[in-house]
């Protein structure tokens, strides 16, 4: 199971919209504190919607415990300062994707102890960053179509019609 990872995320509601997309894909989600707002946050609930109690959530007390609870975990770390992109990788079918705080990303420190899992997004020149939850689902979808897409419904459903 893939497994996505928050870094002191700050912003409920992108937190919230990141655990339903985790829900709807059969992800974990992992959050390092300190979190920028509390778990019962209603920010956080409204974009979870009715997801939120459905969320395989793990809550660690800072970037070692979650070293110290997952050592060997493939973390591949999503930073706009990486060479290498978020298509040149293949994840493994349990890798950790981590994603650090909206105002300041991963540290520096951590990166560069992880250069050669470090991952970006391309990006038009001179912009600092996209919002955090979609920069989740676009790196998260790649994961799921190299893995083609395990667990996932291949077709959709109408509601009043049948294809």
């Amino acid at each position: 199971m893939l497994n996505i990872v928050l870094l002191e995320p700050e912003m409920p509601a992108n937190t919230g919209n990141i655990g339903r997309t985790c829900v709807a894909t059969g992800v974990r989600l992992h959050l390092i504190e300190p979190l920028g707002f509390r778990l019962n946050d209603k920010m956080l609930k409204r974009a979870g919607l009715d997801y939120w109690d459905k969320l395989d959530v793990t809550v660690y007390d800072d970037y070692n415990d979650f070293l110290n609870k997952n050592p060997d975990a493939k973390v591949y770390m999503a930073t706009t300062k990486s060479k290498q992109k978020y298509t040149d990788v293949s994840y493994e079918e349990d890798a950790y994707i981590m994603f650090g705080k909206e105002s300041a990303g991963i540290p520096e420190e951590i990166l560069l102890d992880n250069k050669e899992t470090c991952i970006r997004i391309p990006m038009v020149k001179d912009e600092r960053s996209l919002n955090l939850s979609n920069s989740v689902a676009i790196v998260l979808y790649e994961a799921l179509r190299q893995l083609d897409f395990p667990g996932l419904e291949e077709q959709g459903q109408l509601h009043r019609h049948t294809w």
